[in-house]
This record gives structure tokens, sequence and C-alpha cells, in this order.
């Protein structure tokens, strides 16, 4: 009891309004606050202080509404962004290179020969459909086998309703004139959906088309390759490549000469061995001095072009890219060409992208908290979203296609397809790669860098050698690499890079967060301020009527509980209690304990037990009712 009376007076002190009903604390708040508007309700007349209740109540909901928009504009985390100019000594750009054709020839032979005679006679075929020319008449008889895991067919479709399917290698089928077979859609079918499918078209067959019969005879050597060549160990695959010391004939950075023992190999899936220069992964990487042709890097590259592989390559010329240091180069996506018998130029401008994090973007710092397994980090190189992206393909090729491709590197344990482990690895992979629900997971699932640099290039070319240099320029260049006297290099083969910054001028993209806690609270107060002439002052006299109304609130509880637990007593004993003369007399009376219990109506007196000494009621007191209100003070 206390404790209770103790919170109670607490709570009266507390409470700083003039009373302890709503409407009194109302009309003291409106009577005292700094807001315009509740004042004129209470002190204007029955008309005016209508008018004055709507307009408050107006301007009130209006700040509420402005104040939902700002703080909607701010939780959207919205960025602006800004363009920077600096000018510094910058790092020179990663730079790989690669042969457009990723195996010599001469040394894949061996390997793509049963290949090579399958798509020398499908030509054949194609563009002299004509009665013998089937596979029986070859000698030696061509293996079939690997024709049919991966057909390609023509079919003629002058009749939509009914096209007709010519399987190329078919002996009894239906010849059909060289314009008409040149002019139908050329189609690769993958096998794995149809190995019992009739050339007559069944519904379970797929097709995937092509307007060209170039188009199509390439993408069925790239299949049929890639299931050859993923069998082949990697180190066989590098040594099948081209090496540095071939290809790279000459190399200057700056004043400073250089050779292929300042390029760092890697094997590429698409063109077989890279160099990559100032990759530092193992030296610090190099600074340019000034900017300018003269300062840059300088390559002269033999990339053989007679030794390529007449259906796998069928561009000519060196494949190269710039890019950060320890970053892997995705040349497909990201890389140029140099042409043979020209001198590149290439001019490279620094952007510097700077994102910011989350909750502004989803960006990530390196890739930590990326979903993805990045399947680059074999090599050592930093996160990219390219490397996400195709990582996230292979994991989905695996757990689809029990294999991965063979164009982007492997999970611990999984090998790579081919058409013998893996029949129908073609088809799944086609379906995978055309899938927009798995291209979006991908999507969903990777993340952009939030700090990026980009490389802008400037490129030009011309003629090199010149006709009137060429003859000394070969010469010289063949006796260094073969130590021959002869000419063993052409314009064919030979391509010049230059590689330098156009100026050391940088340009920063970097984002800002286009609304802040400070921007928030100021608009928050222009807002009130505009619309009910307040200020912070005024929101705290209202958080002081919040808690003037709790306060009130609490006290009527605690009132209404002890009425409510008076009443409960009341109807538990509903006589009066004795009062204190009559206890006096009680007490002075020796047959006290049996008129106090025959006092009660309809109580019988019991005798006391032998032995027992008479109650003692001297520290008997008799509590009066308590006092309602919370003003009452009485214990």
């Amino acid at each position: 009891m206390n404790l209770k009376k103790y919170l109670v007076r607490a709570l009266h002190r507390l409470q700083k309004g003039p009373g302890y009903t709503y409407k009194e604390l109302l009309v003291w708040y409106c009577d005292n606050t700094n807001t315009h508007g509740p004042k004129r309700i209470i002190k204007e007349g029955p008309k005016k202080k209508l008018i004055w209740f709507f307009l408050t109540l107006l301007f009130a909901s209006l700040v509420f509404w402005q104040w939902g928009i700002l703080i909607n504009t701010y939780l959207s985390y919205n960025v602006t962004s800004s363009l920077s100019i600096g000018f510094k000594t910058m790092k020179f750009p990663a730079v790989t290179v690669c042969n457009a054709n990723p195996f010599k020839y001469s040394e894949v032979k061996h390997l793509l020969k049963e290949l090579d005679r399958l798509i020398e006679a499908a030509l054949e075929r194609i563009l002299h459909p004509t009665p013998g020319n089937g596979s029986e008449n070859l000698s030696p008889p061509l293996d079939l086998q690997l024709w049919n895991q991966i057909p390609l067919v023509l079919i003629d479709e002058h009749d939509k309703d009914n096209p007709i399917i010519l399987d190329i290698f078919e002996t009894n089928q239906t010849a059909v004139g060289n314009d008409t077979a040149m002019g139908n859609e050329t189609r690769l079918r993958p096998a794995s959906l149809c190995p019992q499918c009739s050339h007559q078209g069944s519904d379970n067959c797929t097709y995937r088309n092509f307007t060209s019969a170039a188009q199509a005879v390439t993408e069925w050597y790239i299949l049929q390759s890639t299931s050859i060549l993923s069998r082949v160990p990697l180190h066989e695959r590098i040594r099948m490549g081209y090496q540095a010391e071939d290809m790279i004939l000459a190399c200057l950075y700056g004043a400073e000469p250089c050779n292929y023992k300042n390029f760092t190999q890697i094997y590429h899936p698409d063109h077989g061995n890279c160099y990559i220069f100032n990759w530092g992964m193992d030296e610090e990487a190099l600074n340019s001095s000034n900017p300018g042709a003269e300062f840059g890097l300088k390559l002269i590259l033999d990339i053989s072009q007679q030794d390529y592989i007449p259906y796998l390559s069928s561009a000519a010329g060196a494949r190269l890219m710039l890019h950060q240091q320890k970053s892997f180069p995705f040349l497909k996506d990201q890389g140029i060409y140099a042409m043979a018998g020209t001198e590149t130029s290439i001019g490279v401008l620094v952007d510097e992208l700077e994102r910011m994090g989350y909750p502004y973007s989803d960006c990530t710092v390196n890739g930590s908290d990326v979903p993805v397994q990045n399947l680059y980090s074999q090599y050592n190189t930093s996160y990219s979203i390219q490397a996400c992206l195709r990582s996230c393909f292979q994991n989905h090729m695996v757990q689809i296609c029990g294999c991965g491709h063979y164009m982007f590197p492997l999970p611990e344990g999984v090998t790579y397809c081919n058409n013998e482990d893996n029949p129908g690895w073609a088809y799944c992979y086609s379906s995978l790669r055309s899938s927009i629900k798995q291209r979006q997971i991908c999507i969903d699932s990777c993340k952009e860098t939030c700090n990026d640099t980009q490389y802008k290039m400037t490129i030009s070319m011309a003629d090199w050698p010149s006709e009137a240099s060429e003859d000394w320029i070969f010469h010289i260049l063949s006796y260094e690499r073969d130590m021959s006297t002869n000419v063993t290099l052409d314009r064919n083969g030979i391509i010049k890079l230059n590689i330098y910054f156009q100026e050391y001028n940088y340009r920063t993209i970097s984002e800002s967060a286009a609304t802040t806690i400070v921007w928030l609270l100021s608009s928050l107060g222009g807002q009130f301020g505009f619309w009910m002439g307040g200020s912070v002052l005024c929101l705290i006299e209202f958080g002081e009527i919040i808690i003037d109304s709790l306060w009130i609130t609490v006290i009527n509880v605690i009132g209404w509980c002890k009425g409510l637990k008076q009443r409960r007593a009341r109807a538990r004993y509903p006589d009066a209690p004795p009062t204190v003369s009559q206890l006096v007399a009680a007490h002075t009376n020796l047959g006290f304990q049996h008129e106090a219990v025959g006092a009660v109506p309809g109580a019988q007196a019991l005798p006391p037990e032998p032995g027992t000494p008479p109650p003692n009621y001297d520290s008997l007191r008799v509590q009066p009712p308590a006092a309602l209100g919370p003003d009452s003070d009485t214990e």
C-alpha cells in the first residue's frame, strides 16, 4: 500500500497541467502554446472559434501530409551524381593480349581430324545437294556417330504448315535444288532431345534457327570442338596454344625495353594463351611517367594467321583489353580487335566511378556479401560483375546439367561436359543459355562493385609497315625471331600496338546522398513553420501535453482499480464493521470472545480450548474507507 501511494504522489508531482481532466489539460495547452491557431480557438467568439478550429485542423493536416512526403523521400535514399576532373600521375592499366585463334591448327589437327572431315562433307552437301554425295561414297567412310550426336539439318519451309526436314547425310532424302537449299533456313538441332527423333519432325525435337549456313556451321563446330577439347588436360591445351616468345616479337614501355618475360600467362577458354602486362600480381603496378604516345606501351605481335583453325576462328587479329590490376580480363565482352598488317594506336582516358553502398545502392565492396560462389577467385583476382554472372551460370549448369561448360572455371569436384559422358549436355546448355528466368536469377544475385575504374579508348589505325619499309622490317623481325636470313613473316601476321595515356586528366563520377538527415530536419521544420508558425519548442510543448495525458490516464486507471477493489470488499462484507466503542466495551468484558462472535449475525460462539490464552486486541486497528480521488492523502 505504501508503494502504491508513493507512486500516486510521484505521478501527481510529475503532472504539470492545471487539472486532472482531459478537457482542462487541452484548454491549458491551447492557452499556453506558442503555436498559432490553438489560442484563437479558445479566445474568440463562437463563430470565429469554429473558423479557427477548421483552419487549424486543415493546416495541421497539410503539415502531416508534407511530413509524410518528406520522410518517404528521405527513406527512398536517392543519390545525385557529380563529375569532378583531377590531374595526377596514374598507374598504367593492365594490358591483356591474346590471339583471336585459341590453338595452333598444326597442334590440334589430330584431335579435330574427324570433325573437319564431317564439316567439309556437310558443306559439300549444302552447296551441292545432288544424289551421289552421300557419306558412303567417301574414302575412308565418315564416322557419323559424332554427327548424330548434334546433327546439322536443313529445313524446307516453303510449306509453312508442313516443313520438310532434310538431314544432310541422309542417303534416301529427297534432293532439293541448289537455290532452294541455300534459301532455306539452316537449323541446328541439339541431339539430346531427339536421339530417336525421325527426320519428318517430332514434337520432341528442338531446333535452333540460323538464317545463314555460315552461322550454323560455326556454331555447330564450336559445340563439337568444345566437347573434344574439354577432355584434353590443361597443360596440353596450354602447349597447343601460342607461346609468348613466338607471339611477342618486340616490347617497349616508355624508354625501357621489355620482352615476353614481363608478361603473365593465363589460359583463356575463348582465346587460348593470353598474356598480361602490368597485372600487378607479383610486382608493383607501373606508373606512367608522362602522357603521350612516347611514354606508353609499344608492342609488335605475330599472330601466325597461316596456322589458324579454319572452322573455329573466322576472324583474324589480336584480341586485347585494358583493365585494372588484379582483375580478370573478360575479353569476349570488353575486349577489342587489332587488325593484322596495321599499327593500332590506343589513347586512354580514365573514369573513376564511386558508388554509395547500402542503403543507397545494392553495390558490393569486395563481393563477400554476394550469394554466388566466385569461380574466378582461383586466379586471385578481384570481384567483378562479369565474374559473378559467369560463376552463377556455371553453378546453374552444374546443378541442372550435371557438368560444367568448357568456357568457364569449374567448381571443385566437377568435370567439363562432353558428348561421351554427358550426351544431353548440348541441349541442356542451349536451354539454359536462352532461359530468361535463369538470366534474371543471376542478375538479381550479382551486384555491381562500389568502386570501379573504366578506361575509355580512342582508337586509330594505319597500314604497317608501309610498302617502302616492309622489306627491311620483315627481314629484321624474322632474323630476331628465327635467326634466319629468310623472311618468315608477312603483313597478314604482324600487328603493331601503341597504348598510352592521352592526358593525365581523369574524371571522377561520384555519388552522394540526395537527402540527408540535416535536409530532412530543415524541411520538416520549414513546413511546420510555414503552415503552423511553429518551431522545435512547439513540438516539445506538444510532447509535454502527450505526457500529461498519459499521466492522467495512469492516475485514472489507478483510481478505477482502487474503486473496483473497494466495491469488491463491500460486496464481500455487506455489514458495517464494529466501531471503536464496541471494541473497547468488548475488551473490558470477560466474555468478549463469545459476545464478539455472537455479534456477527448468524455466527455461533464456541468455547475456547483449554490452555488457550485470550486474544490480544491492543494492536487491532480499524482501517477507514480509502479516500476517493487523486487528491486524497489519507494513510
